[in-house]
């Protein structure tokens, strides 16, 4: 494999603390997020994510302040999401410290916000964030998924692969496909979605949703993934950053 494969944790962030549910409910504290990004750029972690939770369902911004200071803290490149509506969010929060920015909940209400960032700033900073799971009874999309908004507590109805696609065509220069279904469930990736995504871009994949084993990373690269991201596993001591890797190499895959 040419471009080795990305391990990212995730930080969920909610009134500045890490949470960690299931399907994004029941939270429970796993720390603070300063603290938590400095071990895990010293861990070994290739990029970190910071999604402010919470943000896009109360209307607010991103706390710009958690950002810098975890900014501060790691020489990795930090992908920070949720609150994000217009161009100057993404200039504040890359003068913060941020390298990319995941827009999810304002790109689907305006779509035309995506080729906004990336004309702006260049697709390398944009990454499109897709809650995504299976249609629920009463809701069909012609490939079964559809995507969710607000931390995925409403449907939208709109199909995710179409969405995906048009999302590259706009200008995305990532999609973070995030299962909600398997969200903090530590079963596995839904290997079949991201199949399916995979299919239609080109531009990188990351897969979210599911780990609970290091084979688990191991198939969603196989299934198309550029990189892995995880929460729970990594908050709460399951798996460590340096066994993932391994398991990879052991596996045939090109890591860093």
């Amino acid at each position: 494999m040419g471009v080795a494969i990305r391990v990212i944790p995730c930080l969920d962030v909610d009134a500045g603390r890490v949470v960690k549910g299931v399907n994004f409910e029941n939270l429970r504290d796993a720390g603070d997020p300063v603290e938590l990004a400095r071990r895990y750029g010293e861990a070994g972690a290739d990029e970190l994510t910071f999604l402010d939770v919470s943000a896009s369902a109360a209307g607010r911004e991103t706390t710009y302040e958690v950002v810098r200071k975890t900014a501060e803290q790691v020489f990795i490149p930090l992908t920070v999401g949720g609150g994000v509506r217009a161009v100057e969010d993404v200039d504040r929060l890359l003068r913060e410290g941020a390298d990319k920015v995941g827009v999810n909940t304002a790109a689907i209400s305006r779509p035309d916000l995506i080729s906004e960032i990336a004309e702006r700033f260049g697709s390398q900073v944009l990454v499109l964030s897709l809650d995504a799971r299976r249609c629920r009874e009463g809701t069909e999309t012609s490939s079964g998924y559809e995507v969710t908004t607000h931390g995925g507590r409403k449907g939208t109805g709109i199909d995710v692969i179409e969405w995906a696609e048009r999302g590259q065509v706009l200008g995305a220069g990532e999609i973070l496909l995030n299962s909600m279904d398997a969200d903090g469930t530590t079963s596995g990736f839904d290997l079949a979605m991201i199949r399916d995504v995979r299919a239609v871009v080109s531009i990188p994949l990351i897969a979210s949703g599911g780990a609970g084993t290091t084979g688990h990373f191991v198939e969603a690269v196989r299934a198309g993934a550029d990189a892995v991201l995880a929460a729970s596993v990594f908050h709460f001591g399951a798996l460590r950053i340096d066994e993932v890797k391994k398991a990879m190499r052991e596996a045939g895959l090109s890591v860093r």
